[in-house]
């Protein structure tokens, strides 16, 4: 079995990389910027560079990814792309996101850029906006007053279960099926936010609606939370950009890739309606 880099090991999609990994018995270096207090963690700070010079001895294959907070995405990832370059690391899969290769001189997209040109053996995965944002970082609104507050009008998004996203690049990280590849991973529909609010509702059993709120307070509720101004006006860029229509679009890329249909919306809600409870 392989030794697996997974970088953000304790973030939503890290965390079931490793589970997943794990499971089928590949042994997972755990690279967490907080505290290492399970077997397995080890500490890396994109940010320092503290961790980086050992967190590749002996990998075979690695899971990147950005820590979110930060705009300057290309700066914390090229470090990692070029120490998996000169440990002769066999496979990097790095995440992105979706839509970030529309502009070559946006950060995520030069990390990708610098990945495909390393000659490492690669994949990129670009996620759309994840299901689990509703019972995190969308969380607080629905909480308190029964309204998920997002400044997206009636556009839709194929909204896709992190679950999801850790299967897919469990199975890119171990197979060579794919190799040198970029894909955009989505759910298998598009909904707006009224529908969101309508499923949510059933599955907490309690109503939850969705407000269409201004940019301007949807910046507020990002400066409340103590997000930085750069962070937050990167968040108002890219709803905009769903607001405009660009998070539509389906792909079949997680049924082609792990032979199964990605999540339901639905289930989602199913599966986490205790926090909206």
């Amino acid at each position: 079995m392989s030794r697996i880099l997974v970088v953000g090991s304790s973030g939503t999609v890290g965390s079931a990389l490793s589970a997943l990994l794990s499971a089928d018995g590949h042994e997972v270096r755990r690279a967490t910027s907080g505290a290492t207090n399970q077997s397995g963690q080890m500490h890396l700070n994109l940010l320092s560079g503290a961790g980086l010079q050992t967190a590749f001895d002996g990998v075979d294959s690695a899971f990147l990814l950005s820590p979110p907070g930060h705009t300057n995405q290309d700066a914390l990832l090229g470090p990692l792309i070029e120490q998996a370059r000169a440990q002769g690391v066999g496979k990097v899969v790095l995440m992105s996101a979706m839509g970030a290769n529309a502009d070559d001189n946006a950060p995520l997209r030069k990390a990708e850029l610098h990945l495909q040109s390393s000659g490492l053996s690669w994949n990129v995965i670009r996620p759309n906006w994840f299901m689990q944002n509703f019972n995190s970082y969308w969380l607080q609104g629905i909480q308190q007053q029964g309204q998920i507050l997002l400044p997206v009008g009636k556009a839709k998004g194929s909204f896709i279960d992190a679950r999801d996203i850790a299967k897919v690049a469990a199975k890119l990280l171990t197979s060579s099926a794919f190799e040198n590849a970029e894909f955009d991973l989505t759910g298998k529909e598009a909904f707006d936010h009224d529908q969101v609010a309508t499923i949510l509702s059933q599955a907490a059993n309690r109503p939850i609606g969705y407000t269409d709120v201004s940019p301007e307070q949807m910046r507020q509720v990002l400066h409340d939370a103590g997000l930085p101004a750069d962070y937050a006006e990167f968040l108002l860029l890219i709803l905009g950009f769903f607001k405009l229509g660009y998070s539509e679009r389906i792909t079949d890329a997680v049924e082609r890739i792990t032979g199964l249909a990605p999540r339901s919306l639905a289930q989602y809600a199913q599966d986490y309606k205790a926090s909206w409870k």
